[in-house]
This record gives C-alpha cells, sequence and structure tokens, in this order.
C-alpha cells in the first residue's frame, strides 16, 4: 500500500540549510582568493607585477588550475596572527598543464605578510612538491617572498628545511623549476639553488643571502638591491640564473618552451614532434668553415642554428661562462641537449666556471634521458693564476665525470680543432662517447702546431741565421707537423674518431646516429644521482 509523499517542510522565512552550506563557502572561498586586499593588489601592480593568480593563468593552459589546501591558515597566534587571519597562508597551490601536460606548482603571494614562509605555508609548498612527485611530473615554484616570517620563530625556519629535503629527494626524479618574481632572500635562496632551472625577470627579480643594509654594515659596500642580486648579476657572474626574460608573460612562455624539451619524469623520454625540415638538409656553412683561420674567432650559434631542425635553439645560461654553450635543439624531431665550446669568447677554452656550467648541464640531461651533442672547437684550458688558484683541476674534473657518468646517447663532432687535455674532456670516445665525428680540417692534437714546433724544433730554429729564415722554416714545420700529427685522419687511424665526414652532411649524421642509439637505454633502468649544484 503506498502512502501519499510528504509535503516538504515548510521554512518560510529561514534560510534553506543547503543553501546555508553553500553560502558559507563561497564566502570562505571568495576570501581565501581575495589575497592581502584591494590596497596590497594595487600596490603589487603598481611594481609592475602581477599577483600569485594571475600568474598561475599565464603560466598554465588556460581553465586547467585545480588548486588545494585553499582554506590552509596559520595556526600560530603571537604577534596579532590570530586576528589576520591570512588567506592561504600567502601561498597558492595545486595542479593544471601545461601545453597539455600535468605540472604542479606553487605561487607565493606576496600580498598576504609579504609573501612569508610560515609552518603552514611550507607544509603547503611539502604537500604539492609531495604530490608531484608521486604522480611523477614537473613541479614550477614562483617566488616572491620577503622570507622567514618572523613571527613564528624557528617553525619558519623548519619549513625551509622541509623543503629543501623534498628539492633533494626530487632532484633528478622530476624536473623542478622556480620563477623568481620579487624577492628571495636570505635562507630562501637556497631551495631554487637546488632545482634544476632558474628564471628571473628584470626590474624585479632578486636573490640574495643577505641585503645591502647588511652588506654595509658587515663591509662598509654601497650597492643596490640591482646590484647585490639582481639579473644580470646572477645571469653573468654569479651563475645562479639559467634564463632572464623582459616581462612575466615573457618568462612564463619560456618557461613553457623548456618544458617542451623535457620529459615528466626519469622514467620517459622527451616527446617528439613532427620534423618538417628535411633530415638530409645540407649546411653549406660548415663546408666554408674548413676554409677559415682556426685561430679566427666566430659564433658557434651559427652552427647550432644550421643543424638545428627549423634552426630553432633554446639557449641556457646565456650570460654566464660563454666561452661554452648549452641549451636544447631538437634533430629529427627529437629533443637532444647541446654543449659546444664558442671561439668567440675566450677561444672557447675551458675555464672553471665553464666546466661547472658544462658539467651540470651534462647531469641534468643524462638524468632525463635526454641525449648530448657536443660541438668541439677547444684550444686547451684557460691559462693563468687566478685559474690555477681558483681550482681549475677540481672544477675541470667536473666534466669529466660527467661526461664518463651519462649513459644517454653521446654524439661528438670536431668541428675545427681539439688540443690536449681539454680533447678528452669534450666528450671523446675514450669517455664513452658513442660516435665521435670530425670535420676533415679539423686538428687533433696534444697542443697546436705552432707551440709544438717550438719545443720539438727548438735547436733548428735557433740555428736559423736571420729572422726571415727562421720565418719561412717556421712555417713548413708548422705544416709538416699538422699534416703528420694533428690531422683528424691520424685520430681516425686509431679509433678514437669514427668518421671523417662531410661538413655539409653533418645535421644528417646526427641525425642518422641518433636513431640508431635511441634503444641505448631504457629510461628509469639508469641509476639516479641527483642533479647537485655544481
Amino acid at each position: 500500500m503506498s502512502t501519499a509523499p510528504q509535503a516538504p517542510e515548510d521554512h518560510a522565512g529561514k534560510e534553506h540549510p543547503v543553501a546555508t552550506c553553500l553560502t558559507r563557502l563561497r564566502q570562505l572561498t571568495d576570501s581565501s582568493m581575495s589575497g592581502g586586499g584591494p590596497a596590497r593588489i594595487q600596490a603589487q601592480k603598481a611594481k609592475g607585477k602581477f599577483t600569485a593568480r594571475e600568474r598561475i593563468h599565464y603560466l598554465l593552459d588556460e581553465g586547467s588550475f585545480q588548486e588545494t589546501d585553499l582554506l590552509v591558515t596559520t595556526q600560530a597566534t603571537d604577534f596579532g596572527l590570530k586576528d589576520k587571519n591570512p588567506p592561504g597562508d600567502g601561498v597558492v597551490t595545486g595542479f593544471g598543464t601545461v601545453n597539455g601536460r600535468e605540472v604542479c606548482v606553487f605561487a607565493q603571494d606576496f600580498t598576504v605578510l609579504g609573501g612569508s614562509l610560515g609552518h603552514a605555508h611550507a607544509l603547503k609548498i611539502c604537500k604539492v612538491m609531495d604530490m608531484a612527485y608521486s604522480n611523477r611530473v614537473p613541479v614550477i615554484g614562483l617566488l616572491d617572498s620577503g622570507g622567514a616570517r618572523i613571527q613564528e620563530g624557528v617553525n619558519s625556519l623548519d619549513g625551509y628545511g622541509e623543503i629543501f629535503y623534498r628539492n633533494v629527494k626530487c632532484s633528478g626524479v622530476i624536473p623542478q623549476i622556480s620563477i623568481i618574481l620579487g624577492p628571495c632572500a636570505g635562507g630562501a635562496v637556497y631551495s631554487p639553488a637546488l632545482t634544476d632551472f632558474i628564471f628571473m625577470v628584470e626590474g624585479i627579480s632578486h636573490m640574495f643571502v643577505t641585503g645591502p643594509d647588511v652588506v654595509k654594515a658587515a663591509t662598509g659596500e654601497d650597492v643596490t638591491f640591482d646590484q647585490l642580486g639582481g639579473c644580470e648579476a646572477h645571469s653573468s657572474k654569479s651563475g645562479v640564473c639559467h634564463f632572464v626574460a623582459a616581462s612575466e608573460p615573457d618568462c612564463f612562455r619560456q618557461v613553457r618552451e623548456l618544458l617542451s624539451y623535457l620529459p615528466q619524469n626519469r622514467w620517459e623520454r622527451p616527446a617528439r614532434v613532427a620534423n618538417p625540415d628535411p633530415v638530409s638538409r645540407a649546411i653549406p656553412l660548415l663546408e666554408k668553415m674548413c676554409e677559415m683561420d682556426p685561430r679566427k674567432p666566430y659564433r658557434i650559434h651559427h652552427v647550432i642554428w644550421q643543424i638545428a631542425d627549423e634552426h630553432k635553439f633554446f639557449e641556457a645560461h646565456a650570460g654566464f661562462a660563454k666561452n661554452i654553450v648549452v641549451g636544447f635543439m631538437r634533430l629529427g624531431g627529437e629533443a637532444v641537449g647541446v654543449v659546444a665550446n664558442n671561439p668567440a669568447h675566450l677561444a672557447g677554452a675551458i675555464n672553471i666556471d665553464a666546466a661547472d656550467k658544462a658539467a651540470r648541464f651534462i647531469r641534468f640531461l643524462n638524468a632525463f634521458n635526454i641525449p648530448i651533442v657536443t660541438l668541439v672547437d677547444v684550444p686547451g684550458y684557460w691559462p693563468g693564476l687566478t685559474q690555477e688558484h681558483g681550482g681549475i683541476i677540481r672544477h675541470g674534473a667536473k666534466l669529466l665525470h660527467a661526461y664518463c657518468e651519462a649513459t644517454v646517447p653521446k654524439i661528438a663532432v670536431i668541428i675545427r680543432k681539439a688540443y690536449g687535455g681539454a680533447y678528452i674532456a669534450m666528450s671523446s670516445k675514450r669517455l664513452g662517447g658513442d660516435f665521435n665525428f670530425s670535420s676533415p680540417s679539423a686538428e687533433i692534437a696534444v697542443m697546436g702546431p705552432a707551440g709544438a714546433i717550438e719545443i720539438l724544433y727548438s735547436r733548428e730554429l735557433a740555428a736559423a741565421k736571420s729572422d726571415a729564415e727562421k720565418t719561412a722554416l717556421r712555417a713548413r714545420l708548422t705544416a709538416e707537423y699538422a699534416a703528420k700529427f694533428a690531422s683528424p685522419y691520424q685520430t681516425a687511424s686509431t679509433g678514437s674518431i669514427d668518421e671523417v665526414i662531410e661538413p655539409g652532411q653533418l645535421r644528417c649524421k646526427i641525425i642518422s646516429a641518433l636513431r640508431l642509439l635511441r634503444e641505448k637505454r631504457q629510461p628509469g633502468a639508469h641509476e639516479n644521482r641527483g642533479n647537485i649544484p655544481l
């Protein structure tokens, strides 16, 4: 026997319970998403800076961001924090997509307590880093913070320790990218330093362990924020910064481009893309280089652009240690990392900074299954008291270690010259190179012919009766030495060079080698040693 349906309870004059819950939720959500309020948001914009949520909007694919821990706030009560109830505790965390691929992201909100890091703030960052690690996706940090929250004491410092621990745990497992979009001072600087790549924006980004006032008090030096820790200082002098952008939108564009060359994690390869550029495209420029004086400088970028698919090269660390060039390009649609001597700066010789720069980049490529293409045009190590006392031996050994350790495909091409220990260091056959090519005009020797004959034929040169006779003798001996001992054919005869190639065929040769080597190592099968800052 059916019963008639009950009439709904009359709530006339009262708000429905469901509506009350939704109203409460929406009020809390709106409050948490409001940041530090209109006045502080306006102050942020007056500095030419975006808000935390605007930055995430520009970085991620439209509509893809899913926020986590929106309602988290500090549990500290001292110094008025209980009354302030900082929204989201000054950091926005969550996940979304970049070019359709999942990433985890956190963005510090300078409008909320200056983006200072408290205990809850740190736990939100740690939680999203753990999410990235567990789900094997890149993590991107947008940093804009006044540093540790003094009101929370040592708890805030412990928060940095928790983050550093996760930075190291994630190192070499998932790509980690830091974007400096305001101040980053004190202990806060070490988290980005532990990540793989750091971006800075001209005019708004600053990194330093101690600020200008402390520097003045301690050393008497008067410095501005830009001089101490701006983009120029860190991109060209310290080497802390890898990429510099003219604006925040330009920065986010660069981050998206970088991610296009990277895999999601150490168990994957970078995505292959369609390649409209003919594999067999000739490179007439390299044929002309065979006629160049080995001592004449040129920018190695011109060679890289000629080799790369559609002439595109994404350079990293462009302003630091310019005598060596590193970055990403595609060959036959496959992402590869490039390490190349640059004769336009310090003749392309290896110095302390160049060794550190190249070694860390090589270790990153090895961690994330990206083949290494090395373009060699190196006269040796840069000489001098500063280099020797600065530890060129120790730093140069890092480069050797990185190449020896790398088990990804390694292809090297000697463009013009390779002398002495620097020849060995630049991915030579005996360091485990898979394919080592040379142009027909390359000089490969213990040292340059001009220097070698001064040692080998010192008596004959001293016995010359006139300057004209000495000049003629020197020219003849140099040519003979170069033909016999500095020839690529002599090196090829020992197997240290696999092939002396037609320069115009270089692109085709490298792509063919990469295709053969594609299955050389299964992603994830290699030991993870992390990507320690060098």
